[in-house]
């Protein structure tokens, strides 16, 4: 079977640069953070906080239209993600013992969001959103800034609209490494969360191997598409060029049935790039992508499997059967209509993804990213009597003996009170 290869950065390359610039972060707080603004972002900052005041001109600059469409966006992710809330319910393992779990916002979170190549207001609402559904007391927003010191207007608009103000102008590795160490400027968070580059998914890995928990390894997008001779080749290929036009090292991989669904996409595709504002940016991508035809479903659905995208558009005749043969992959996306772009904007579900193959072990962003889930057990006398012999069992045969004297001497208070009541009777 053939294996689909994604593009990457030489690893030793990469974490020399990531490790070189959060070294510096760690060592030097604010002061380093400007200094890679503006090495990286080309501005130089004399504060890194968004003030209220630039909040109010974003306000100014979106039109109506945008501010309704991302109003609804929000919404639409609001109602998705509130019908996750967990409930914890009291279990009784035995008479006497009662285990349950109670769900507990994470304090202080930080979300990046990606804005060098292009400007994801989209993100702030995937991951604001959760995370005041959630609860959490604290919401750190970074962003890079533009050659003027300023964020998006519509990043702000967005921000203010998922009820999030504590944004800062700082872009890639500087940013994961502010809110990993915490700067002058900058609260230290406990989880860092956001899509971005190999640069940023490196500093993410890093970071996380001793200083702030992470949602995932989100690098580079990738979309895969199985598709029979059912799909039509103008939306696979428009699917297709959306993936691409992410960023230079984004993949679209498409994998057919029907040669000549791919001859008339592959056509399909070099028509519609031309049309493309980003046509440079995806057409680097697009040398990154791959079609591939393959005699039956079954080998799609394998190849697909070991890819482990964090996209996957099926647009068979029976996809409904397909989708449930799927196993590893970030988010589907079922029948010829729904294209990938209604969830990265506003059918509900969240956009920030596993990437690179993490999907085999990674579940995307979702309420749950937010919280901790804590569990509580209570035990009565009854609990004691019921499972005391076999905690204290177990732990003999492990050779823990103070874990089995742990539960011996309640069981003896226990017998000992037994044998009072009996002697005074």
């Amino acid at each position: 079977m053939e294996k689909i290869t994604r593009p990457h950065k030489e690893a030793a390359e990469l974490n020399s640069v990531v490790g070189g610039v959060l070294d510096d972060i760690r060592r030097r707080g604010d002061v380093a953070v400007k200094e890679y603004e503006l090495k990286f972002d080309k501005v130089a900052l004399d504060s890194l906080k968004v003030t209220d005041a630039e909040i109010r001109e974003a306000e100014s600059l979106v039109s109506d239209d945008l501010k309704a469409a991302l109003e609804m966006a929000h919404q639409n992710i609001k109602t998705f993600h509130e019908a996750q809330r967990f409930e914890g319910k009291k279990i009784q393992t035995q008479p006497g013992v009662t285990c349950w779990q109670k769900a507990v916002a994470i304090e202080r979170v930080g979300l990046y969001v990606p804005g060098g190549t292009a400007p994801l207001f989209s993100t702030v609402l995937m991951l604001a959103t959760p995370a005041k559904i959630a609860g959490c007391k604290e919401i750190v927003l970074c962003s890079p800034p533009n050659r003027e010191g300023k964020l998006h207007p519509a990043i702000l608009v967005a921000a203010k609209i998922a009820g999030v103000n504590n944004i800062y102008k700082i872009g890639g590795v500087q940013a994961i490494g502010a809110m990993a160490y915490g700067t002058e400027s900058v609260p230290k968070v406990y989880k860092i969360f956001g899509p971005g580059n190999q640069y940023v998914m490196a500093a993410k890995q890093m970071v996380s191997l001793h200083d702030v928990a992470i949602d995932m390894p989100a690098g580079p997008s990738e979309v895969a598409i199985i598709a029979d001779e059912t799909a039509n080749p103008s939306f696979v290929a428009a699917d297709f060029l959306s993936q691409a036009e992410h960023g230079l090292d984004s993949q679209a991989v498409l994998v057919t049935t029907s040669r000549s669904l791919l001859e008339e996409t592959d056509k399909e595709v070099k028509r519609q790039l031309e049309l493309l504002p980003r046509k440079e940016i995806a057409s680097a991508s697009i040398a990154n992508s791959k079609m591939i035809f393959v005699e039956t479903i079954d080998e799609a659905v394998e190849l697909i499997n070991d890819y482990a995208p964090e996209h996957l558009i099926i647009a068979t005749k029976d996809y409904m059967e397909v989708a449930e043969r799927i196993v590893n992959a970030g988010s589907v996306f079922l029948g010829n209509y729904s294209c990938e772009s209604a969830g990265d904007y506003a059918s509900g579900t969240n956009h920030t993804l596993p990437t690179s193959g993490y999907a085999k072990a990674y579940s995307g962003v979702s309420l749950d990213s937010f919280i901790r889930k804590i569990t509580f057990q209570e035990l009565t006398a009854e609990g004691i009597r019921n499972i005391g012999p076999t905690v204290e069992l177990m732990a003999q045969h492990e050779q823990l003996d103070a874990h089995k004297n742990a539960m011996r001497v309640r069981v003896e208070s226990l017998e000992f009170r037994v044998e009072s009541l009996e002697f005074r009777v």
